[in-house]
């Protein structure tokens, strides 16, 4: 004998699958976020600038890159391996929720925490400002 709930559980356990096969898909996707920039918002005054990267790749730009004074906002937990360009290597940690300023600065930065990271860099435009390099493409 069939029961009257049949179509309802049937609808039901459709609607859970497509549910999990949904989380699945992106809990996949954010294991392999891509190395990113994006600039968030520009005026004649400010430039913003979130990043995102994989472990073991460049947090704040790709390769050896520079940026004007900044403020920074850290998404994510991260341990970054930072070069200078004279060879000084430094290790740095920053938790999720961070905000700190930087003077201007050239280094390469990497991702060694073994997450995907994130941050918010704020750069101001004034009379000497020159933008970020290194962003992706």
């Amino acid at each position: 004998m069939k029961s009257k709930f049949a179509p309802l559980l049937l609808l039901l356990a459709g609607c859970l699958g497509f549910f999990l096969a949904r989380v699945l898909a992106q809990s996949s996707a954010k294991a392999s976020v891509p190395e990113t920039s994006k600039v968030l918002f520009e005026n004649d005054r400010t430039r913003v600038i979130e990043y995102h990267t994989n472990s073991g790749k460049n947090i704040c730009g790709l390769g050896m890159h520079s940026h004007p004074p900044h403020v920074f906002i850290m998404l994510t937990d991260a341990k970054l391996r930072v070069v200078t360009p004279d060879g000084k290597e430094t290790i740095e940690e920053g938790k999720a929720g961070d905000v700190g300023w930087e003077p201007a600065v050239t280094h390469s930065a990497e991702n060694i925490m073994g997450n995907n990271a994130g941050c918010y860099l704020i750069e101001f435009k004034d009379k000497d400002w020159k933008p970020s390099t290194g962003l992706s493409p």
